[in-house]
């Protein structure tokens, strides 16, 4: 098993718990969860090893990246694989539904499969699962709390240049 390593990091929707092994990013995770800054036994503090990935979200927070260019380990079932990278085709500023994304990945009836998967992702912001919102345009669940994704959704369409109505 390798090494884990985690570091913590100020953002404008409160700290983030980063977590990673050698190969990428493991998750993202929030003060609001039930484990939210607990490191395991064995894990290594070890902020250095995760210098890019907080320089690259302090470049989103400040509204100065759109992408994320770090290697990327999130652990899940392989629909929930597929569903998180399809998540990551989401265009930056742009939302879309669970049943558009179960299109997407071609599981037209799997929008509830979909939407639980989306929950589960364990690397948000970066594999954006704020931007898929409930077909009827409301926000659904996140793991950051919902003000938290409207904070998310509004920065976006602000540094794009949208309004969100």
């Amino acid at each position: 098993m390798s090494q884990i390593y985690y570091a913590q990091m100020p953002s404008p929707i409160g700290p983030l718990f980063l977590v990673a092994d050698d190969e990428g990013l493991r998750e993202v995770r929030f003060e609001c969860e039930r484990r939210a800054h607990i490191a395991e036994d064995g894990w290594l503090h070890a902020p250095q090893k995760l210098a890019e990935v907080i320089r690259q979200l302090e470049a989103y927070f400040a509204g100065e990246r759109y992408t994320f260019d770090v290697a990327l380990k999130p652990q899940g079932t392989e629909f929930q694989q597929t569903v998180w990278r399809a998540l990551t085709t989401i265009p930056y500023a742009v939302t879309t539904s669970y049943g558009q994304l179960s299109q997407q990945i071609q599981r037209p009836t799997a929008s509830r499969a979909v939407g639980a998967a989306n929950g589960r992702n364990p690397i948000p912001i970066i594999i954006p699962c704020h931007r898929v919102i409930g077909s009827n345009g409301t926000l659904t669940g996140f793991a950051g709390g919902l003000a938290a994704k409207q904070w998310l959704l509004a920065h976006e369409a602000k540094c794009r240049g949208f309004v969100l109505s």
